[in-house]
This record gives C-alpha cells, sequence and structure tokens, in this order.
C-alpha cells in the first residue's frame, strides 16, 4: 500500500519511503480528527487513515482519484474531489478539523493561505513542504528569510520544524530537499487590532523588505506627523515581531 508511481503533477514529487511517510502520520496528534489530507497522489499517507470514520482527502488530479478508488474501495474513504483551494470546506467541516498533507511545492502557499482563512476551525497542520519554505515559516524576527508567512502564521499556530527530508526519498527526485513542520493554534482568539489591516501592512511591509518602514509604509503615514519620527518606523520589517506588528497595526489605524 501506499507505493509510488513516477509520475508528476501540479509540482508534486510522490514519496517513496514508508518510514519517513510513517514519521509523518506520526506527526498529527491522536485526537487530531476530523482530518483532512490536501494532495494524497498515491495515498502513502492515507494508507494510515483511510479507515478512520473522519477522515477526508482532497485530490484534485483525476488519475490519481481513481487510483486512491481502486487501492483503498472501503466506503469509509471519503474523497473530495477539485482544487481544495477553491473549495468551501465549511461544506464538509461544520466544526474544527485538522490538516496533513505532501503538499505540491507550487501551491503550498497557497494552502497556507488557505489554512489562515480558515484558522478559527483548523487546529493542527502537519505537512511536507520545500525545505526553504519551511525554514522560512518557522524563522524568527531578525533573519532574511522572516517574512509574511512567518508573521501571519506565527499570529495565530505554534510552528515546529520537525524534520528534513532529502530529494532520494521521492519519484521524482525534487531538485531541493523538503521539511516537515507542525502548525498547532495557539491561543490567540483575535488580534489585538484589526485583522485586515494587520495582513495589508504585513504585506505592505514585506513588500519592499529591504527599505525602512518609513518608505515601504509611506502612504500609510504620509501627513502624519504624530507618527512620522517614531522610533519603528526605522526598522526594516525583519526586525519586527508578531506583537511588534500588531503594535503598527494600532500605530496606523489610530486616526
Amino acid at each position: 500500500m501506499g507505493s509510488v508511481r513516477a509520475k508528476k503533477h501540479l509540482g508534486q514529487h510522490f514519496l517513496k519511503d514508508e518510514k519517513i511517510a510513517k514519521s509523518i502520520a506520526d506527526g498529527i496528534s491522536s485526537m487530531a480528527w476530523p482530518l483532512l489530507e490536501i494532495g494524497p497522489g498515491t495515498g502513502v499517507l492515507t494508507q494510515y487513515f483511510y479507515d478512520k470514520p473522519n477522515f477526508y482527502a482532497a485530490e484534485v488530479d483525476e488519475e490519481s482519484i481513481e487510483y486512491l478508488r481502486a487501492t483503498y474501495p472501503q466506503m469509509s474513504l471519503r474523497i473530495l474531489e477539485g482544487d481544495v483551494l477553491k473549495m468551501n470546506l465549511k461544506k464538509h467541516f461544520e466544526g474544527r478539523f485538522n490538516i496533513i498533507g505532501n503538499f505540491p511545492y507550487n501551491i503550498s502557499s497557497q494552502i497556507f493561505f488557505k489554512v489562515l482563512e480558515y484558522k478559527d476551525q483548523v487546529d493542527e497542520v502537519v505537512c511536507m513542504i520545500q525545505k526553504e519554505v519551511a525554514e522560512r515559516i518557522a524563522e524568527k524576527p531578525g533573519t532574511k528569510t522572516y517574512g509574511i508567512l512567518s508573521v501571519l502564521l506565527q499570529a495565530y499556530y505554534d510552528i515546529d520544524y520537525l524534520f528534513t527530508v532529502h530529494e532520494h526519498v521521492f519519484d521524482p527526485p525534487p531538485k531541493v530537499k523538503s521539511a516537515v513542520i507542525r502548525l498547532k493554534r495557539n491561543n490567540v482568539e483575535a488580534l489585538d487590532c484589526d485583522q485586515k489591516a494587520f495582513f495589508r501592512i504585513v504585506k505592505m511591509a514585506f513588500g519592499q523588505r529591504r527599505k525602512t518602514l518609513r518608505n515601504s509604509l509611506k502612504s500609510q503615514i504620509a501627513g502624519r506627523t504624530e507618527i512620522a519620527e517614531m522610533e519603528i518606523f526605522n526598522l526594516r520589517p525583519e526586525r519586527l515581531s508578531v506583537e511588534d506588528f500588531v503594535l503598527l497595526t494600532q500605530i496606523l489605524s489610530n486616526k
């Protein structure tokens, strides 16, 4: 079960190492149900969950769907057919749910923005992604890789970098290393600022990350002499923690 065919779609590289697959599966909490697997492909992770009553698999590729149905004919395997990025997941999950998967490299960032969209329902995510993206998400302030996803995800989730995965365990082998990370929802129910403004300001700040906030947020502070000379605007965005960005949003929203 869970064997891998030599097939690639949507930037996905299929895992063929059963030990690593088991380690990923073990990364999710035993109480993490319902569980949604994103991009099951040929079922290397699916094999550990398909017989559970609250397990779902979201897959867009017709060939993979056909393979999964043939390999796991049990009625308990519920496949959500289609692009998970376009799905209204509230139709399938009324309450809280959790996510696991070997995310396609080229849409992994979009999947995380989907997670943020459902942050009030998604308690835990365990996923394998490109190592560079994993490091960026788990990174702390003050480094070159700290960025938009670092801030937005860390605002609502505790991030654990679990382990690195090397290229040779995939079919076809990618040109980069992968990593497995775990996101666990923190206790922040709501930020102490307007969330939409927070998202907008974080994205604007990192849109010109080599510049100080005074320059990247010029349009937000223009004509506002009462805040223009504040010390925080002398910093570059990678120096700011989540709490700092909350403060920055409060400052800019106070008109």
